[in-house]
């Protein structure tokens, strides 16, 4: 039987924009209540304004993911509001680039904080909720640098890796439980991640050209990323692929482990 949303309650990282806020809405229209953080205050409590009704409870938090005792008080916070929380969409991310040896290591550990720890303390913080739930879902975002690890994104690959690995091992140890697991590899989607991540570097002009060059990479819409997402939770697909670009990464991943990486440099004009 494929799941059904109605009448749920969501609890999405990242929800001001982006994959967040397209998930908050096609969730609304699904019938579920929705407890949205994001660090974006104001956008994620517009977010939140525009979609409360009679028929639902909407909720606005704002959560920095790098602040561990933030995440540790969220769940009595969504308590005062939610009766309990029964799908958890650890969604937000922040990228980091450059080489290793120009990033600087408080910027390392800072990404690692977001993009990692957070699903770790997300996941921690909201697991007794979820096994409390008769029928719960728990979906945590990688990347398609969680398969394979390009130059210059070191931060981001080893914590999109950490996601990957530490997702698919709890997805053992739940497999008897009423959590269902998934994992999603987003490719490139047109969010803000490029233009928004740290880079370390002095002369802007590369900086500009950098990030031009990343969002020309980005082919998928945050609505058409969420709507595969909710169809592979619906199917309960325990890895769910973003994109044609997140296709083929995976298949080339898996056909050739070592040589992956700079098959897809080459198609997209890039030295490895």
């Amino acid at each position: 039987m494929s799941y059904s949303f109605d009448g749920k309650t969501a609890l999405i990282t990242g929800a001001a924009s982006g994959i967040g806020a397209a998930l908050a809405h096609k969730l609304a229209d699904r019938g579920c209540n929705l407890a949205l953080a994001d660090l974006n205050g104001e956008g994620v409590t517009a977010v939140a304004q525009s979609l409360k009704s009679n028929a639902r409870v909407v909720t606005a938090h704002i959560l920095d993911l790098a602040d561990a005792s933030a995440i540790a008080a969220l769940p009595d916070e969504i308590a005062g509001s939610h009766a309990g929380v029964d799908i958890l969409f650890n969604n937000a991310g922040a990228a980091l680039g450059g080489a290793f040896a120009d990033v600087k290591p408080e910027d390392f550990e800072w990404l690692i904080d977001v993009n990692f720890y957070s699903v770790v303390r997300m996941t921690r913080a909201f697991l007794p909720a979820l096994l409390a739930s008769p029928d719960a879902r728990l979906i945590n975002v990688s990347s398609v640098f969680g398969l394979i690890g390009p130059p210059g994104q070191t931060a981001y690959a080893a914590s999109k890796f950490a996601v990957r690995g530490f997702t698919e091992a709890l997805r053992q140890e739940l497999a008897q439980e009423n959590v269902m697991v998934h994992t999603v590899f987003p490719g490139g989607v047109k969010t803000n991640i490029a233009r928004n991540a740290r880079i370390n570097l002095e002369d802007m002009s590369k900086v500009e050209e950098g990030v031009k060059a990343a969002e020309a990479n980005l082919i998928t819409t945050p609505e058409q990323a969420a709507e595969t997402i909710l169809r592979g939770v619906k199917r309960g697909n325990s890895r769910i692929l973003i994109g044609r670009d997140a296709r083929l990464i995976s298949l080339l991943e898996r056909i050739t482990p070592t040589g992956a990486t700079r098959i897809v440099m080459k198609l997209k004009g890039s030295k490895p």
